[in-house]
């Protein structure tokens, strides 16, 4: 059985506002971080990101504003909101009880 769609959303949306808290960040640099600070397990494709990120600014968890890269490049930088960082410590609660059960069950008396 395929995990529901809520739960891969509120999944990428919390590691999106996760990287977030530390401060803004660009759609490349969201993804970047995301794949370095897992070790390469999460790989986000523009095509779930924008998405994610459009859909945390309609909630106002996020807010974006355009600025200028490093690079000098025009890019749209996001930042958490105060109401983000309060859906963030409520969805990384709720994260770590499901993973804790779920690894319960699947790895047993092993951890």
């Amino acid at each position: 059985m395929a995990p529901s769609n809520e739960l891969l959303h509120g999944t990428l949306d919390v590691l999106i506002m996760k990287t977030l808290a530390d401060g803004p960040r660009h759609g490349y640099e969201i993804v970047r971080h995301l794949g370095t600070s897992t070790g390469g397990a999460v790989a986000v494709e523009d095509g779930s990101l924008y998405p994610a990120l459009y859909r945390l600014e309609k909630k106002g968890h996020i807010k974006g504003d355009w600025g200028v890269t490093d690079g000098g490049r025009r890019a749209r930088f996001y930042r958490l909101t105060s109401s983000g960082r309060v859906a963030l410590t409520r969805q990384t609660d709720a994260w770590a009880k499901f993973a804790q059960g779920v690894s319960k069950l699947l790895l047993g008396d092993a951890q």
